[in-house]
């Protein structure tokens, strides 16, 4: 096992001045130079859709791969809710600093000074941008560009698309990417899955894909390899992703050297749709956004099998605004989300299942009027009405929580590099600029800023000190047998030839994550975890059933294959909470708690970033990245 000692590389000097001082000593390429090399990006969505677009401006060769027919339908598309940006158009108080605050907050003090304040510094370039490119945000009367509060801070720094934010922002960095792709700078390649990282000489030099329309596996090479792959909350198997989002990419990087960072740190979002019967296959989220003017309640007593106008006002539990009268139900999402499940538990929730509580806009159109409502809302409430057949205009939506963002990920360094040198991995693929909670409407920033304004300067300052070469190396040795290799995992797992299909497999993985790596964890629940996730893969690999053969598309081959690495990867999360003996952000050990039920820190013991190395058969080892602060305080958060 290598020794990593693991240090962030980000450069000593004022927070504040950090990141424009540190550009100034980058290398750089002229656009002949830069002509020179070729650049894979996995992934183009946010993140990656941007990354190609900009190097592609500079110069550079890119070849970018999507496991979509079209960069146009990647994740990204679903976030509704809006964006975060300090432009401080409402004059209330807002900052850089604040965003840097409020983040490293809601973070409960788990990620590093340097790549938040980073993050928070171009979070007004990405508005600049997007404007640029004709990103139709949300304007007030007056023509300036309007925004509101979001996700547990009181400050109006959201921007937003009317419910179509994530929507947008794609559109606009697929514009830059569709544009780069015509001058023949960026070449694209659509339904391919990047199943394997090649290394030559230690450093990643390319990629094995397998193109899921004819099942042949390819091996591609160039100077550097940047993933953009997004996060894994699918090993839950019910969750708010779309149905392909997994974590193969990082998974295989991960067994050939990456680091992976803080996998227990997984989101969940308080505002989706409750799930409905035992088959379903994913949760709706719908916008946080919802929040700023809806109101969470349950009945005061258990099992109130009443209709909610049934209910008078003073047998309303509004628990939200009962414990946190500062924010009331504008709490962080990791908050909101784990009071919801405790009424539940305590047998207030409401619906057929008992898992929902209500958000209730009664009080706001009484007080706005219905119009108002359905200007800002009035997308979202047509598909709660479509999805649920219940009209929100007259009776309260229920909602409860659901697996939605992970903050852990491959480890990266402050130029968004692994363990693996030249291997990069920028927004939700790696561990996180957001700490052990993100705030609502954050995901976005920290895709967009690492794609256009971090990755481009870094990955070039990378590639100044290399020799270009390996545009055309996919036939050495280091490629064709790890294409080889592909294939024979490919015909072992063809070979089976059980009677569980790959879905009822996950389905079980994703009780055992949920039950025990969810909302809340304890020491029993974990070590059990531990014993039942290994049967699980025993399970998976004498028994899955995979009709039709690999040569051809196959989507039940395509879900084995990412099932396989969710399976390691759930067991890595266990013993990752485990490990951490405290509650902070999302993740919460029941073990650790305040007597008013909210996280309790151990900052003595676990204020570092926790980065695991992979093992086939023994306990993966731990590294430690320890982490300081020296331009904010560590206080216990409070929302009252």
């Amino acid at each position: 096992m290598k020794d990593h000692n693991l240090h962030s590389k980000a450069p000593e000097g004022d927070l504040h001045t950090k990141w424009e001082d540190y550009k100034k000593t980058l290398n750089t390429l002229s656009v002949d130079e830069a002509n020179k090399y070729k650049v894979i990006i996995i992934g183009t969505g946010l993140a990656g859709a941007s990354a190609a677009a900009t190097l592609a401006e500079k110069g550079f060769n890119v070849h970018a791969f999507s496991y979509h027919e079209s960069p146009r339908r990647a994740h990204s598309i679903a976030a509704q809710g809006g964006i975060n940006a300090a432009k401080n158009y409402k004059k209330d108080g807002d900052s850089v600093m604040r965003l840097f605050y409020d983040t490293i907050k809601g973070g409960d003090f788990r990620s590093r000074e340097e790549n938040v304040y980073r993050l928070a510094e171009l979070s007004v370039n990405i508005i600049d941008q997007c404007v640029a490119q004709g990103v139709p945000f949300a304007r007030e009367y007056g023509g300036l560009l309007d925004n509101r509060s979001f996700g547990g801070v009181q400050v109006s720094r959201t921007f937003y698309a009317r419910g179509q934010t994530g929507q947008q922002l794609l559109l606009g960095a697929y514009s830059a990417l569709s544009r780069q792709m015509n001058t023949k700078k960026v070449k694209f390649y659509p339904r391919h899955d990047m199943l394997d990282i090649v290394l030559v000489d230690g450093k990643a030099k390319g990629v094995v894909t397998r193109n899921l329309l004819d099942g042949k596996v390819e091996s591609h090479s160039a100077d550097v390899v940047v993933l953009a792959t997004g996060g894994y909350s699918n090993v839950y198997y019910l969750s708010t992703n779309a149905m392909s989002s997994n974590v193969t990419a990082n998974w295989r990087a991960h067994r050939k050297g990456a680091l992976f960072a803080n996998p227990s740190f997984t989101q969940i979002h308080p505002t989706c749709i409750p799930v409905k019967n035992d088959f379903q296959s994913k949760l709706t989220l719908m916008s946080e956004s919802l929040r700023n003017d809806g109101r969470v309640w349950v009945p005061k007593k258990k099992n109130d099998t009443r209709k909610a106008i049934d209910i008078p006002e003073e047998e309303r539990d509004y628990y939200l605004e009962r414990i946190y009268p500062a924010f009331g139900n504008l709490v962080p999402r990791d908050v909101a989300s784990r009071r919801a499940k405790e009424v539940c538990d305590n047998g207030q929730g409401v619906g057929s299942t008992g898992v929902a509580v209500y958000l209730d806009f009664k009080r706001a159109i009484d007080e706005k009027g219905e119009d108002f409502i359905r200007e800002k809302y009035g997308n979202l409430f047509d598909m709660y009405q479509n999805i649920t057949d219940e009209n929100p205009y007259k009776t309260p939506m229920k909602i409860y929580p659901a697996v939605h963002y992970t903050m852990g990920g491959l480890w990266v360094d402050y130029n968004l590099m692994t363990t693996i040198p030249g291997l990069f991995s920028i927004g939700e693929s790696n561990f996180s600029d957001h700490g052990a909670n993100r705030l609502g409407a954050s995901a976005l920033m920290q895709g967009l800023a690492d794609g256009y304004f971090v990755a481009p300067h870094t990955v070039m300052d990378y590639l100044a000190k290399e020799a270009p070469g390996f545009s055309n190396k996919n036939n050495d040795k280091e490629f064709e047998d790890a294409k080889r290799k592909i294939e024979r995992d490919i015909e072992e797992i063809m070979s089976v030839d059980g009677d569980l299909v790959v879905d009822e497999i996950h389905r079980e993985l994703g009780k055992v994550v949920w039950d025990h790596v969810g909302m809340a964890r304890n020491e029993k629940g974990l070590e059990g975890a531990i014993k039942d996730i290994p049967k699980i893969k025993e399970k998976f690999l004498k028994q899955v059933s995979i009709p039709g053969d690999d040569k051809d598309m196959n989507q039940e081959l395509e879900k084995a294959l990412r099932l396989k690495d969710f399976i390691e990867l759930a067991e890595l999360m266990a013993y990752d909470a485990l490990d951490r003996k405290e509650s902070c952000g999302a993740h919460f050990r029941e073990e650790y708690q305040t007597e008013e039920n909210e996280a309790k820190r151990n900052d003595e013991e676990f204020k570092y970033v926790a980065a695991w190395e992979y093992s086939k058969h023994d306990k993966p080892k731990l590294f430690k990245e320890q982490l300081s602060y020296k331009n904010v305080k560590l206080k216990t958060r409070s929302y009252k």
